[in-house]
């Protein structure tokens, strides 16, 4: 058998069914290999943080209970959250976008992505493990075992987002740093003999941590969500599927003294219950386990993002301590910035150096993600020597309201792209901008709203800002959408230039509109030059 497309992904998981639905939703013809045969119930992430809904929803992939909040959510008020296991931290985000934070299991996610990706044209090929990769300056190629036997597949691009222990990665000869694992946790649902034996929440003992939650089960006996807001786990699987008889608790536990002698063997019921007596200092009787696994705070970071015509994103391109729930988030951050700059790569309308621009914005921000959960371990570690700074941080945490700077860095509010100046003010470039109430000669609308078509979007506020810049944008029709609008709030700019995923490309001040435009977009006109015969 043999697959021909302009994009090929591996993985089928949140981050590479988003590029799918992504790639496909701009007519790209677009192919998906995953090994599983169907979405996993296996309870994995459960959070989304303020940024990734936020670029969810402009791109008109937000869950349907994920809509915008109707009033402030950035005057004090918020979603309650944590820091390294201490309770305090309240994640905010401005009038006019979504809640902060959206619990969604990761299976409810691939479910919507997928049929978006499949009902936008592309093809979801399950079922498919693959084998091999190559490429060379024309293209990849990709080798597969499907279910009626070998698959050869050729595109223009790869994008690897197959997990950890990524083949994409190694096959590209792409490098990594990495940190080896200093802790052993260990993660599953079970039904607690005595109801009520482990409390709902956050334990910290002598010895390490167990986080429990206990869910009313499923009717016929389906599987429970993952819970608290870390959610992603790495690692050795296993597990029971039998009917839960009564509600069941998830249970994680964190054991600082060690890391797993052998990481890759499944766990079981007794290794659990064992752990759980080690750390609670008593026993706890359990039963029914399912969904046990293994994980740790092993990190790693690839050293580019980008190799020629191969791409990683998601865990395939970083991965750290699921504390504070950044995975998720972090992958589908990377999945919405990729998406649109390789469509327009796939049509010929990129910017010369727009590929490249993935790597350069998406690494610095996986690796501030890696780096603040391992300051996170380190604040979680026991012993009386840390006390102090634990008590340190809880009174950081109640001043953060008001500063903002560790739920900014939890939910990527805080991130500013490479680009005129880091401390550009809201809406400068490189900043995100917020959902700003608009007037158009269309009537009102938002910033959500006009981005949902894909296209960049130039906001000109008043007749000068379009005499001025008009002109100059719309030769890059229709690859840019010229909207004039008269914000409802006052802004402190005559004109932006917005990327598809919410971010400021231009601002007036910085560089000339001219230079951003083209180093985003080609012109058709010149597009069309560039492709005529000699």
């Amino acid at each position: 058998m043999r697959v021909e497309a302009d994009v090929v992904i591996i993985g089928g998981g949140p981050v590479g069914l988003l590029v799918a639905a992504e790639l496909a939703g701009y007519g790209i013809d677009t192919a998906l290999l995953e090994a599983r045969t169907a979405v996993a119930d296996r309870p994995k992430a459960t959070t989304l943080h303020a940024r990734a809904v936020q670029c969810l929803a402009r791109r008109g992939h937000l869950p349907e209970h994920g809509s915008p909040s109707a009033g402030p959510s950035g005057d004090g008020s918020g979603s309650p959250f944590h820091f390294a296991g201490l309770p305090g931290l309240v994640i905010t985000a401005p009038e006019g976008e979504p809640g902060p934070i959206l619990k969604c299991p990761q299976a409810e996610l691939e479910r919507l992505f997928e049929a978006r990706a499949r009902a936008a044209g592309a093809r979801i090929l399950r079922g498919h493990r693959v084998t091999g990769i190559g490429q060379d300056a024309y293209g990849v190629t990709v080798r597969a075992e499907g279910p009626q036997g070998p698959v050869d597949c050729t595109a223009g691009y790869l994008v690897g987002a197959d997990g950890v222990r990524s083949l994409v990665r190694e096959g590209a000869g792409i490098a990594s740093d990495t940190h080896p694992a200093t802790v052993a946790a260990l993660m599953g649902t079970v039904t607690l003999r005595e109801p009520g034996a482990l409390a709902d929440g956050w334990h910290r003992t002598p010895r390490g941590w167990i986080v429990a939650k206990t869910e009313a089960a499923p009717a016929g006996g389906g599987a429970g969500a993952a819970g608290e807001a870390g959610g992603e786990t790495g690692g050795a699987g296993g597990g029971v599927a039998g009917r839960a008889r009564g509600p069941r608790t998830h249970i994680r536990t964190l054991n600082c003294a060690r890391a797993h002698t052998d990481r890759h063997r499944e766990p079981t019921l007794a290794e659990l219950e064992r752990e759980v007596a080690w750390i609670a200092g008593r026993e706890v009787a359990m039963d029914e386990p399912r969904w046990l696994s293994r994980f740790s705070d092993f990190a790693r970071l690839a050293r580019n993002f980008r190799q020629g015509r191969v791409f990683l994103a998601g865990d395939a391109a970083h991965t750290h301590f699921p504390i504070g729930g950044q995975g998720l988030s972090t992958g589908v951050l990377d999945a919405l910035n990729l998406g649109w700059k390789l469509a327009l790569a796939v049509r010929g309308r990129a910017g010369a150096g727009l590929l490249d621009s993935y790597d350069a914005e998406r690494r610095p921000a996986a690796q501030r993600v890696i780096d603040n959960t391992r300051a996170q371990l380190a604040l979680m570690r026991p012993g009386p020597e840390l006390d102090a700074l634990r008590s340190l941080f809880s009174g950081l945490l109640s001043a953060d309201r008001v500063a903002g700077h560790l739920r900014n860095m939890i939910s990527a509010q805080d991130t500013v792209l490479p680009g005129c100046t880091e401390s550009a003010p809201a809406g400068g470039e490189g900043t995100f901008l917020p959902n700003l109430a608009l007037t158009t000669p269309a009537g009102t609308t938002d910033v959500i709203t006009l981005l949902q078509g894909g296209r960049p979007l130039l906001l000109l506020f008043g007749q000068d800002a379009d005499l001025r810049h008009g002109g100059e944008a719309r030769a890059f029709e229709p690859l840019l959408r010229v909207v004039q609008a008269r914000p409802v709030t006052e802004v402190p700019y005559e004109a932006l230039l917005v990327r598809p995923d919410g971010y400021v490309a231009w601002s007036p001040g910085c560089t000339p509109l001219g230079t951003a435009l083209t180093a985003h977009l080609v012109r058709p006109d010149v597009a069309a030059e560039r492709a005529e015969p000699a």
